[in-house]
Formats: C-alpha cells, structure tokens, sequence
C-alpha cells in the first residue's frame, strides 16, 4: 500500500490543480469506505450507498478546481460529511415521495433519525473514519513483524482468542503472545495517531 497523504491540505492543492492520477487514489482510499458505511448506517441498501458514494465522489472532483480551503472555516473532513449528510437527506426525500416496494421500510424514520445540521460530524462518521484509518495502520505495520508476531496479535486482538490457545497453535509461550500483542498495538496507536494528524489538518 501506498503512503497516505502527507496533509489534508497538500491533497486538496493535488486534487485542485488536477492531472494527478494519485491524490485522486488517495482521496478515494480513505475516503470512499467513510462515506459507504456511513450510507450503509443511515439505512441505505448496499447499492444505493455505492451510488451515493459516487455522487459524493463525483460532486468532489467537479468542484475540485474550486475549492479553496481555509482551516478555519472547519476540517476538511467536516465539510465531506456535510456534503454526504446533505446527499443521504436528499435521497431519502426524495424517496419519501415515491411508491414504497413492499417490505421498505419509512422514509420518515430514517429522516427524522439524520442529525442536525449545526451539530459537527456524528459517531458513525466518525466510526467509519477509524475503522479506514486502523486499516491503513493495519497495512503499514503488518510488514514490519514477523508473520507469527502477526498472527499472535490477529488471534488474541482482531478474533478474541485466549494467549494459551493461539500460542499453542504458532509454538509460542503465552508470554511471548502477549508481548508480540503489545508491541503490534503499540505501533499501530503510532500510526493512526500519525494517519489522523496528517488528515486533520
């Protein structure tokens, strides 16, 4: 995997000046997952939160000439979820006023579940963000080990397993799951915390 972006800010002036094939692969990595789940949260079926993805996508790229950001109007991934907001709110009016299939649930519902407007990005984006940030971390660190370390982290970590079970399974003492468990987590707090200041900015 790629490096992510070095700053927010350094991606937006490659996405604006257009030409470069990477910043939109960047943008797209990170991003793109967010606002599918976060879709996919406020009750949109899986290929009407790929379309919506699209559209946010695409309403990015055709306003990426233009867009001039200032820090202190707000994060930049504060105005990306306003914009999804705004696209889920209009999809799920608009489909408040067509004929419902059978089994669909109240388009009412969903939309009086939408936050406000004033109120700044709301859990689930923020899940979404995480979760795209602790697999990026995933990504990069996962390298750096070796592959029973890995393994040691993935089976007590990410799959619950007990030290005792996942050390007899890779031939390691439980104190060794743990310390490789340790130091896996410690780096990847390194990292997302590296991931995050360079996208907040």
């Amino acid at each position: 995997m790629a490096d992510p972006p070095k700053t927010r800010v350094s991606l937006l002036a490659r996405l604006k000046s257009g030409g470069d094939d990477r910043a939109w692969e960047e943008f797209v990595e990170l991003y793109a997952p967010v606002i599918y789940g976060f879709a996919r949260k406020r009750g949109l079926q899986d290929a009407d939160a790929a379309d919506l993805m699209q559209e946010v996508l695409r309403s990015v790229a055709r306003n990426a000439s233009r867009m001039d950001y200032d820090p202190r109007r707000g994060t930049f991934r504060g105005w990306l979820y306003t914009v999804t907001r705004n696209k889920i709110y209009n999809f799920l009016s608009g489909q408040k006023h067509r004929p419902r299939a059978f089994g669909d649930t109240n388009a009412q519902e969903r939309l009086d579940a939408l936050p406000d407007a004033s109120i700044p990005p709301d859990a689930d984006w923020e899940r979404e963000y995480q979760r795209q940030l602790s697999a990026q971390a995933m990504e990069i660190v996962r390298n750096e080990f070796h592959a029973n370390s890995w393994k040691a982290f993935w089976g007590t970590a990410v799959e619950g397993r007990s030290a005792n079970d996942v050390g007899q399974e890779l031939g390691m003492s439980p104190g060794a799951v743990y310390v490789a468990k340790s130091r896996i987590i410690a780096r990847l707090r390194e990292v997302v915390q590296r991931l995050r200041a360079e996208t907040d900015e």
